[in-house]
């Protein structure tokens, strides 16, 4: 089974979200980042972020305005 990282950045503002996710891709190297977020603007960065490091990305849209973002490596 593969590690399983979870990082809630619901209610920072960026650059705080991205920042938090780089910071557990690094530090897991390869399985699974759940990022939750609850702006688009982190959503953007998060993904980007994610994608420009050789993850996969996956964005789940949740109720009340908050985004589950899956990184997969």
């Amino acid at each position: 089974m593969s590690d399983v990282e979870i990082v809630d950045a619901r209610g920072l503002s960026c650059p705080q979200p991205a920042m938090l996710a780089q910071k557990a891709l690094q530090k897991l190297g390869k399985g699974t980042v759940e990022v939750l977020v609850d702006s688009s603007t982190a959503r953007e960065n998060v993904s980007r972020l994610a994608k420009n490091s050789g993850w996969d990305v996956t964005v789940e849209e949740q109720p009340g305005g908050n985004y589950r973002i899956i990184l997969r490596k």
